[in-house]
Order: structure tokens, then sequence, then C-alpha cells
């Protein structure tokens, strides 16, 4: 999201009634409903309906699970504030959700570790009982310490390694940083992404453009060079011929948007990628986090002031500084109790997107405090 660390928005409108809580028998189940009243009229290269799988949602909520924190040295229940913000993937048959997770300590109103559940249904998880990746007493201690690791994005190299970016945040900045496992456990940091005379520019959410393969999503160079979209004002653009090494595109000395907020519209404050970029048949499409203004004449009428909702972009799959198209409106929006409300209000933030079992799981943070999933069947999974 925008900022690391955010007061809550102004909670400005009651929700006109209450919803019944029932507890399910036995596993929750995916429902495929009809479209919902969220997906209007849409372009056809668009994903979608993404159906909330609201009997089964929050699918992840903070629990009291401990480890012994290596900068601290002391046992920390690492996830007991809040859970948000997940990426995906499918390894050994099975979901793998890497999550970011909060405490209740630090001087930044908690410090995030990224933590690990895994699912055979995609709506109910088993968590690891420790973090897999949390800053250290290592060389980019002083990036992500006492801020921490946040919002991971990843996809798989073609030899079989997980690439992650992931956000460091010190306490004052933000910064894109880049890990590698073979494992998803044991983890290769590789630092800051920009480097030089940008490496100390607030920059975030990293969305590599990769390729669907079975239920694998795979990095693929274009013309030569893997490509990745990030920021969280604009959005930029970077390429690499490695996965590990990037340059941005730049601009008269600046780096170079390729897409920009729209007044008027839900993402008229900033735009933010969400997961992975997918390159498809119509081009690379790419699903993004739009905030609305939280003042002015430039906001969305139509949606609370600062509200987080999701939408979809097309690039040229020649040229992937390229927009070709753009959503008219947002996908997602926040409507749920559990979205309206938390740690930041208003919040629905996609990050984690996974082909499994016929199926496209979407899983987002909802008001920077759970985490949810909405699910699209798609009868050509190309």
């Amino acid at each position: 999201m925008n900022t690391v660390k955010k007061g809550s928005h102004n909670f400005w409108f009651i929700i006109s009634f209450f919803f019944a809580l029932t507890a399910a028998c036995g596993q929750k189940e995916v429902v495929n409903q009809e479209a919902s009243s969220t997906w209007p009229a849409h372009k056809s290269w668009e994903m979608g309906p993404f159906v909330k799988q609201n009997a089964a949602n929050p699918v992840l909520l903070p629990g009291d699970l401990e480890f012994v924190c290596p900068i601290l040295e002391q046992s920390v229940k690492w996830e007991e504030k809040d859970v948000f913000n997940p990426a995906a993937l499918v390894r050994e048959g099975k979901i793998n959700l890497l999550y970011r997770a909060e405490d209740f300590l630090g001087s930044n109103n908690g410090t995030s570790r990224i933590g690990l559940a895994l699912s055979e249904d995609g709506l109910n998880f088993d968590k690891l009982p420790e973090p897999v990746f949390y800053p250290e007493n290592d060389s980019l201690k002083h990036l992500e310490w006492d801020g921490g690791v946040e919002d991971p994005r990843i996809v798989e190299s073609e030899e079989g390694k997980y690439i992650m970016t992931y956000t460091s945040y010190d306490g004052e900045v933000a910064r894109l940083m880049l890990a590698t496992s073979p494992d998803l456990k044991e983890w290769t940091k590789h630092g800051r992404v920009l480097k030089g005379e940008f490496q100390d520019t607030w920059s975030k959410a990293g969305a590599i453009v990769a390729i669907r393969e079975g239920e694998r999503i795979l990095a693929k160079k274009i013309d030569g060079r893997y490509w990745m979209y990030f920021g969280d004002t604009d959005l930029f653009l970077a390429h690499s011929e490695d996965l590990i090494n990037w340059v941005p595109l730049e601009m008269n000395g600046l780096l170079k948007p390729v897409m920009k907020p729209r007044p008027g519209y839900f993402d008229s404050r900033l735009v933010e990628s969400g997961p992975y970029a997918l390159l498809r048949k119509e081009g690379i499409v790419l699903l993004y986090n739009g905030m609305n203004l939280e003042e002015g004449q430039e906001l969305d009428p139509s949606l609370p002031p600062g509200a987080y909702s999701a939408g979809q972009a097309l690039f040229d799959r020649e040229n992937p500084s390229k927009l070709i198209d753009r959503s008219e409106t947002y996908f997602m929006t926040p409507e749920e109790p559990y979205e309206i409300e938390g740690q930041v209000n208003l919040v629905c933030f996609i990050e984690g997107m996974v082909p499994y079992k016929g199926n496209w799981f979407l899983y987002y943070g909802t008001a920077d405090s759970k985490i949810a999933v909405a699910v699209y069947e798609e009868a050509d999974m190309r």
C-alpha cells in the first residue's frame, strides 16, 4: 500500500445492516456463485469475475505463534496483531501463501515478517509455526529494522528457483528488495532492486512479467529481457537479464511512468502493482491496486474517500512500456465488514494470484488486518 504505516482513514459511513455470522460445519468449500454486483460491464481481456468467498472469508487471521527474534534475542508473537498482503504459488500440489504478519513491538506500530501457510483447497490453511523470512543481524538489517519486511510478490524461474520481491522498511523509507529461494524456507537476500542514484528512492510493489504453465507461474523474457512493474504512486518499469539485477526505465534523469492515477476514478490517488503481471494472448494483464483520493474534486464520488479498490491494465505483449487499455472501473472494492474496518479502513489490497484445480484464486489483504480470497472459474485457463 502507499504508506507502510498509516493512520486509519475516516470511517465516514455506517453499515446499514448487520450480517448474521454462522459457523460452517466441516471444511470450507469454494462457492462458484454468479457474478456479484461488483463485476460491471467489462472488457474482453479482463480476468473475472472474481467471486469473494464470503462463507470462508477471512481465510487467514492473526494468531499467537511465537519464535525467537534473532535481533531482539527474545521470543515474540510475530503474527499477533495483523496478517495481510500475501503472495501465492503452487508447490508440491498445495497452495503456498507467503503472508505479511505484524507483532505489537517496535517503533513502527509493529514489525513485519513473512510467514508461510499451506492449503489443499485454497480456503483452509495450516501455518508454519515460525516466519520464513524476517529481519536478521545481516548486511541488510539497517534497511529492514525495525519496520520489517513486507508485501511479498513471487514468481518462479524456469530452473525452479523462486524469485520474491518485497519491501524493506527502516522506519523512514520503503525500498523495493529482492530475494531468492529453492524451497520457500531458505532465502538468499540480494538487496535493493533500484541502485545508484535511485537506491534510496521510496519504492515498492515489484510485479514481474510471467506466464502460466499448468499451475506454475514462470518469469518470461520479452525481447530477451525480463520485465518488472513497480511503484505505489505512478507505475514504473525495469528490465533484467538474470532476474537479479534490474535497470529501471528513465526519462530526463527520473523514473519513467508507464501508468498514472486518473482524476475522478477509483485510482485517483495512486496505482500500485497487484500480483505478478500475466502474459496472455491479448497482452500483459496487470491486476493492480488503486486508491481513491481522500479529498478534493478529483476523487471518485461513488466511493468513500481513501478507499483501496482493484482494477486491471493491459500492456503490449512486445512492448511492456506501452499501455493499451485499462479498466473503466474497479472489479473489487471494500464491501464486507472485515474489508471496511481494521488497521487501515476501507482496503481490498490484491497481491497473490494462483491457478489451482481449475480456478484462479486471488488473495488480498483486508483493512490491513486479515486475508481473504476471491475465485474466478475460467473456462479457458490460458
